[in-house]
C-alpha cells in the first residue's frame, strides 16, 4: 500500500484530528479534515495537559501558547472533605523526566485553535458532516451531503459514535459506568472556604465524592446526581446550588457559568485499523475523567499514527503501518482505561475505613519520593509512552 497524492482525509476537527492534521501537513503532505460542528466549540470538554503532551507541542510554540491561556498547577491532591486530611502528588518530582513537570489545565479548545490555526487555508471544512465512507485497494472516499471526496488514506478522530469504526468492523469492547457525571463551572472562590486545595482535587464527601479543578478564571466542579435524584433534577441550578452548599454551607447562591451531565465509558475498540482506514482518540477508546487521561491519549495517538504516516511518506515500508495499533491499543487498554477504572474505583469507595486505608496508603507513596515519582509516572502517562517506545 502507497501513500497516493490524494489528500489523508480526517474525520473530526477536535484536538485529536487537528493535531494529525498539523503535524503531517508541517511534513508536506496534503490533508483535508471534516467537521459537523460550524465552528471549534468552547464547550465544557477536556481541560487537563499532561507532561508528555506539553513536551510534544513544545517546539512548535504550541505549549507556550497554551500555558499563556491556562494555569500550571505543580500538585494535585486526593483528600478528605470532613478533615482535610490529604495526599498530594508533587510534580516537581519528574523534572529530569519532562521539560514541562507539571499538569496545565487549559480548555482543550485552546489547543484546537492554536493547531486550526497553523494549517493551510481550507484544510478544514466545518458544518460539514460525513454520512458515508468506503475503501478501495487504491484509494478511500467519503460522502458529504451530495459530494464524494476521494482520498488516499481515512483517520476517523470522529468520537464515541464514530462513523469509521463501524466501517473498519470494529466494535466498542468494555461498559457503561451506571452514574450520571455533573460538570459545572464557577467563580465561586473554593479556595477561601477549602484550606490547602491545589489546582486539582478529588474528593470524598460523606456518602459520595466531588473534585475541584482551577482553571485561570473558574472552578470546574464534578459533581453526582444522589441515588434518589433522576439526572434532570440533579442538573437543575437549585440541585447544583444545594449541592455545594453541601460542601461549603456558606456558598449560597454560586454562580453556574456552564453545565452538562453525562454518562462515562470504558472502552476499547477491538481493532485500530483496517486497509486504509484507521481510528484515533475517543473513536478508539473511552475511559472515566478520573486523572485527565482522555484526551491526552488521543493526541498521543494522533502522533504515534502521523510518526508512522510521514515514516511511509517519506519511503519506509508500508507494513509499519500495522505498528499502530500494536502500539497504541495495549497502551488505551492497560494504562489509559484500566488507570482511569481505578481511580474511579478508588474514589467510589464508600466504606470509611476502606477511604481511610486507600488515603494512607496515598499518603506513604507521595511522602517516598521514589515511590511517588513512579506513581506520577504512570499517572502523568509518561510511563505508558515509554514502554510504547521501547515496543516500537
Amino acid at each position: 500500500m502507497k501513500i497516493t497524492r490524494d489528500p489523508i482525509l480526517i474525520v473530526g476537527a477536535g484536538p485529536v484530528g487537528l493535531t494529525l492534521a498539523w503535524r503531517l501537513s508541517e511534513a508536506g503532505l496534503p490533508v483535508r479534515v471534516f467537521e459537523a460542528e460550524d465552528e471549534i466549540p468552547d464547550q465544557l470538554r477536556a481541560s487537563t495537559f499532561h507532561p508528555p503532551t506539553l513536551d510534544m507541542f513544545d517546539a512548535s510554540g504550541i505549549t507556550q501558547a497554551l500555558i499563556d491561556k491556562g494555569r500550571i498547577t505543580p500538585t494535585w491532591q486526593i483528600r478528605m472533605h470532613e478533615t482535610g486530611e490529604k495526599a498530594e502528588f508533587d510534580l516537581g518530582l519528574l523534572a529530569r523526566d519532562t521539560a514541562h513537570p507539571y499538569r496545565l489545565q487549559c480548555r482543550q479548545s485552546e489547543l484546537s485553535r492554536a493547531l486550526a490555526a497553523r494549517l493551510p487555508d481550507g484544510t478544514v471544512r466545518f458544518g460539514t458532516e460525513v454520512t458515508a465512507v468506503a475503501q478501495e485497494a487504491d484509494g478511500v472516499t467519503l460522502q458529504v451531503a451530495d459530494e464524494r471526496i476521494r482520498g488516499s488514506l481515512l483517520i476517523g478522530c470522529d468520537g464515541a459514535r464514530s462513523l469509521v469504526r463501524k466501517a473498519i468492523g470494529a466494535t466498542f469492547e468494555g461498559a457503561t459506568y451506571p452514574e450520571n457525571t455533573i460538570l459545572v463551572t464557577t467563580h465561586f472562590d473554593f479556595e477561601a472556604h477549602l484550606e490547602g486545595l491545589s489546582g486539582v482535587n478529588y474528593i470524598w464527601k460523606p456518602g459520595g465524592t466531588y473534585s475541584l479543578l482551577r482553571l485561570p478564571d473558574l472552578w470546574r466542579v464534578s459533581l453526582h446526581p444522589r441515588e434518589d435524584q433522576s439526572a434532570e433534577d440533579a442538573l437543575e441550578d437549585a440541585s447544583i446550588r444545594a449541592q455545594t452548599r453541601e460542601v461549603v454551607p456558606d456558598a449560597g447562591e454560586i454562580d453556574i457559568v456552564e453545565k452538562r451531565i453525562y454518562r462515562v465509558h470504558r472502552r476499547v475498540a477491538t481493532r485500530y485499523r483496517k486497509g486504509r482506514m484507521f481510528i484515533a482518540g475517543d473513536a478508539a477508546h473511552l475511559n472515566s475523567p478520573k486523572g485527565g487521561m482522555g484526551m491526552n491519549g488521543g493526541i498521543h495517538d494522533a502522533w504515534c499514527l502521523a510518526d508512522l504516516l510521514i515514516a511511509v511518506a517519506g519511503g519506509r515500508d508500508a507494513a509499519c503501518l500495522d505498528h499502530y495499533e500494536t502500539l497504541r491499543r495495549p497502551i488505551a487498554r492497560d494504562d489509559i482505561v484500566a488507570q482511569a477504572d481505578a481511580n474511579r474505583a478508588r474514589m467510589n469507595t464508600t466504606d470509611a475505613g476502606e477511604r481511610r486505608a486507600h488515603l494512607r496508603r496515598l499518603q506513604a507513596i507521595a511522602a517516598d519520593p521514589d515511590k511517588a515519582r513512579a506513581f506520577l509516572l504512570r499517572s502523568s502517562m509518561i510511563e505508558g509512552l515509554r514502554r510504547a517506545e521501547e515496543m516500537a
